[in-house]
Formats: structure tokens, C-alpha cells, sequence
């Protein structure tokens, strides 16, 4: 994974026109590429590529052609997750410049000392035309975001892929920032851009020889912007058919193992770091997440990532009573894992979730299924005050999701060795985390789901599965990568690959059917006959103000 930041602005002998003050573009500048050097902390560099800007005479009274200078100034970190070196971006050569923040796990040919944006780049040197371009991202598999500058056309590509599964952010200019900007995150709240996603409708090229001629940078910026459409087979996953297989749900698999161990292999060891654990689980100990615990490297040491919070809201009503309206079943199961934490006071009860209690129940499974691995179950406490300067302007659903997902992959909290040990300090060095993501997706894990089957059969559920499909590019994938990666991690989605499934197989029911019976023929019995939960409400993130019940998803707060 890395940061890339690219930045393509004028600098003109004329006041008048769209020119940037260097000192005011260079703090900017400076504050974008330390954002974007947290996201790769074993490497990173700057290079800058200048080109004579001639613009046109206005009228015959001036005389002659004015003359500037055209800068475009590219960044790049990374973090080391191929080989036992870090390779330094930006990729250069001959003129030709290349940031890549991606992973390519299917369609290239590459051993595990090899770096991927070395071999994509040298690709793209061999032929780079509106053509090729699409066609080769358009034949591998993969998260990725990237910009390229082709010095032979004078052409600036720029995409994310298909998924939308990695950052980027695009400023374009306007009158009073008349710039263009690519980065991966944003430096926090500033009057000096106003950053949107990338599209991921297709790939992007900027005719930077066209701009040099343009009188108006910012005019000439949207006359030589164009969209590339990507190549048809970049988007077979969103097709669905509408002939139902005559299948054995019994023999299929909800999805390739192959998927996951794409996602978990060739994975380098660092520094000190031996034995411990390289892949690490957003755990909560629903279906998603024990599955991928469980094919993610049997024989090696992991980390599974629970994390609670102290959720005012909850408390009172708690201490109003309503716990007791918890159906029995649900009552013992907090019963048992209270026992469990072996929870002797009024504060640790606080962070007895419905996560944590499930996410206690599974480890014990896993524990049983592979007992020679070293599992280590990592839980993150979060006090009130803790979140609080974490709520910023985002909407409820979105920030209560995003927190848990920040305080989730800093891998900070306590484990024990077993229920008779006391909990110690603990930091998971893992720089890969698995997310379940996806799922509910592909194998229908949505009640809406259930009730589509229920009535109009399976032709509601194909339609609701391909609305599903459609809308995963605009799930905020990109935000979840900004989060995670802000601690030099990585995000890696096995269900969200493109060759994950063909969407066609039996779900529908509402339930994932197809993963529950995988689960229950590798052993995993528990896990397989678990509700589903989102993170926020598993966690307690969701709605943490009391009073807060009734709180519409879409209201801003903080």
C-alpha cells in the first residue's frame, strides 16, 4: 500500500492569469504529503516534472505569445508488504512518472520478491494509448489507485479501480485555487480545496500538452479532461444471470479459499517481528470475519481485532431496566461471557457488546478447530471521552462506522493466554487486516433479501442482488482505506474480488446460506448459525448520545 499525491498547477508572467503564490501552493503541498507519508512509512520521495507553458496572444496589441511554466509534482510512500526492500515511488524513468497505491493478486506474473508498480510500469512504457491503458488494469486483479504521466503524448492517467476498493481525491481547479489535485487523503478541513471521490466509472487522462496551449488553465482543464471507458471484462462482475444452475448447495463454495490466501501470502516478516502475527481480523465473530479467520493462514500466528465502546445511550437503559427485556437466550449468553472476562466490576461490564460476547464465543471454537495456532484475541476498550473529538461532520451512520474502524485497525488493547491469566498490554504489528466486507453482497446477508424471496422468488432476488452489485463502487470503500491506512495498515477485502463467485449461486433466502453450510462443514458450527450484525451496533459506535435513539442516519453531527 502507499499514499500518492500529485498536484499539476501554472505559474505565469502574467498576474492576471490563474497562477498559484508558490509560498501559499508549497505549505499546502507540504501538509498533503505528510498525510499521505503516513500511509507509507518505509519509503518515500518527490520528484517534479516542469514544462514550458506558451499561451496564445489575447489580441494583436500584445504582441507575442506569454510565456510560464506548467508544474506537475508527484509523491508517493510506501509500505513494504512485497519482498524484503521497499521500493521507492514515484517510478521514473525517461520522463515517464508512475505512483501506485494498489496490490495486483491475479493476472500478472509476479514471485514474491517482485514489486507489482514495477512490472505494471514497465507495462505501461512498452505501449500507453487510450486503448492499452484500459486493457491491461482492465486484465489484472485487484484494490488499486494510481496516476501515470507518459512523457511521449504528454498525457496524465489517473484511475481507481472498479471496486472503488482504494482512496483517491480529486481536487479540480477553480478561480480562487486554480490547481489540480490527486491524493490519496485529505491533510483535515482547509479553505485551500475542496476534495471529492474519483469516480470509478472509468479511467481518466489529462491532455497536458493540450493544456500547455490553453490561455485559461482552468477552461483548458475541462476541455482536456476526458473519461476512458474501461474495458468490458473489467466489469463482469456486475452482471448477474438469470439462469438458475441446478446446484448441490451442500457442494459448493461460497467462495475460492484461493481468494483468501492471495490476500494473506508472500507477506514479509520484519524486523523483530518474528512469530508474531502478519494478518490480522476485524473480529467480531459473526459468519464474515471467523470464516476469514479460519482459511487466512491455519498454521500461522493472528490477530483477532475486537473493539467495544462505552455507549452513554446503552447505559441508561440499562440502569432503567430494559436490560431484562433481553430475550433469555441473550441473557445467557452475556451471563457466559461476563463469566468468561471473569468481570468482578460495574466498568468492565460496560464493554460486554454483542461483539465482544459473540467474538469471545468464536475464538474458543477457533481455538479448538486449529489448536496448534497461535490466536490471539485483541480487545480494544473505548471509553466515552475517548470518541467524542472523533465525531466530526459526517453523518451519524457514517462517522459511528468509521470510529470503529479507526480504534479497530490501531491494534492497540489487551489479550491473555487463557481464562486463567490476567490481561496484559498488546499491540498488533500486523500490517495486513482482513475485512469481511462484501458478503452480504454476493450471498444475499440482507433481511431485504429474505423478504424479496419471500415475495417475488428469485427474480426479486437477482434484481436485488444486482442493486447491490451496483451501488458496492459507492460504499465508501475509499473512506474505510483513508481510516485504516492513517496507521501505516492495510485493508484487503476477499469477498470483493472480481473473481470471487459467480453471483448466480444459491442465495436469496436472506441468510447467506451458501457461507453458513461452508462454515458448518469446516467445523465451525457456532459461527454458522450466528444473526448478522453491522459493526457499529455490534460495537456499541452507533448512536452514542443518550437520547440518540430515534437519530436519523443521515443527520449531521459534531
Amino acid at each position: 500500500m502507499c499514499g500518492i499525491y500529485c498536484s499539476v498547477r501554472v505559474s505565469s508572467v502574467d498576474a492576471t492569469d490563474h497562477c498559484v503564490d508558490a509560498e501559499v501552493f508549497q505549505a499546502l503541498s507540504e501538509q498533503l504529503r505528510s498525510a499521505n507519508g503516513a500511509r507509507g512509512p518505509d519509503a518515500q520521495t518527490l520528484c517534479t516534472v516542469r514544462l514550458p507553458v506558451s499561451h496564445p496572444a489575447r489580441n494583436s496589441s500584445e504582441g507575442q505569445a506569454r510565456g510560464g511554466e506548467l508544474q506537475i509534482d508527484f509523491f508517493a510512500s510506501e509500505l513494504l508488504l512485497r519482498g524484503r526492500a521497499a521500493v521507492v515511488q514515484p517510478h521514473q524513468q525517461e520522463g515517464d512518472v508512475f505512483c501506485w497505491n494498489g496490490e495486483v493478486f491475479e493476472g500478472l506474473d509476479i514471485n514474491p520478491e517482485e514489486n507489482d508498480g514495477v512490472k505494471l510500469f514497465g507495462r505501461l512504457r512498452l505501449e500507453c494509448t487510450p486503448d492499452s491503458v484500459p486493457a491491461l488494469l482492465g486484465s489484472v486483479e485487484g484494490p488499486y489507485a494510481f496516476v501515470f504521466y507518459d512523457s511521449s503524448s504528454e498525457k496524465l492517467y489517473f484511475a481507481r479501480d472498479p471496486l472503488g476498493r482504494r482512496s483517491l481525491l480529486i481536487h479540480k481547479p477553480s478561480p480562487s485555487f486554480p490547481y489540480l489535485l490527486l491524493s490519496s487523503v485529505s491533510a483535515g478541513d482547509h479553505p485551500a480545496y475542496q476534495f471529492e471521490e474519483l469516480p470509478t466509472e472509468g479511467i481518466f487522462c489529462l491532455d497536458v500538452g493540450l493544456i500547455r496551449q490553453s490561455s485559461d488553465f482552468m477552461k483548458g482543464l475541462d476541455d482536456c479532461l476526458s473519461t476512458i471507458p474501461r474495458r468490458a471484462s473489467a466489469a463482469r462482475f456486475a452482471e448477474i444471470s438469470r439462469t438458475l444452475p441446478l446446484l448441490d448447495p451442500f457442494e459448493c463454495e461460497p467462495f475460492p479459499k484461493a481468494c483468501v490466501m492471495l490476500r494473506v501470502r508472500d507477506i514479509p516478516v520484519h524486523f523483530g517481528q518474528e512469530g508474531k502475527a502478519r494478518v490480522a481480523v476485524l473480529f467480531s465473530g459473526g459468519i464474515d470475519s471467523t470464516m476469514l479467520a479460519f482459511l487466512a493462514h491455519r498454521d500461522e500466528a493472528i490477530d483477532l481485532i475486537n473493539v467495544a465502546f462505552e455507549n452513554p445511550r446503552k447505559i441508561q437503559v440499562r440502569l432503567g431496566g430494559n436490560s431484562d427485556m433481553l430475550p433469555k437466550r441473550e441473557r445467557k449468553k452475556y451471563r457466559k461471557a461476563g463469566e468468561i472476562m471473569k468481570v468482578t466490576d460495574e466498568g468492565t461490564t460496560l464493554y460486554l457488546v454483542p461483539d465482544r460476547v459473540t467474538g469471545l464465543e468464536e475464538v474458543d471454537e477457533l481455538r479448538k478447530l486449529c489448536p496448534g495456532r497461535n490466536v490471539e484475541f485483541l480487545i480494544t476498550n473505548l471509553e466515552n471521552s475517548h470518541c467524542s473529538g472523533c465525531q466530526e461532520s459526517l453523518a451519524a451512520r457514517s462517522a459511528s462506522l468509521a470510529m470503529a474502524l479507526y480504534f479497530a485497525s490501531r491494534g492497540v488493547g489487551r489479550i491473555r493466554g487463557s481464562s486463567s491469566e490476567c490481561y496484559k498490554a498488546y499491540t498488533s504489528h500486523a500490517r495486513v487486516l482482513l475485512n469481511g466486507l462484501g458478503s452480504d453482497e454476493l450471498l444475499g446477508g440482507y433481511g431485504r433479501h429474505r423478504t424479496a424471496f419471500t415475495v417475488g422468488g428469485w427474480k426479486s432476488v437477482i434484481d436485488e442482488l444486482q442493486l447491490e452489485l451496483d451501488r458496492i463502487p459507492t460504499r465508501n470503500l475509499g473512506r474505510d482505506d483513508r481510516i485504516i491506512s492513517s496507521h501505516g495498515k492495510e485493508t484487503r477485502h476477499p469477498f470483493l474480488s472480481l473473481s470471487v463467485l459467480d453471483p448466480r449461486l444459491d442465495v436469496g433466502k436472506g441468510d447467506k446460506t451458501l457461507l453458513r453450510l461452508a462454515a458448518r462443514g469446516v467445523g465451525l458450527v457456532e459461527a454458522s448459525a450466528r444473526k448478522k450484525r453491522a459493526m457499529q451496533f455490534g460495537s456499541h459506535s452507533a448512536r452514542m448520545a443518550a437520547g440518540e435513539g430515534e437519530r436519523r442516519g443521515d443527520l449531521i453531527i459534531g
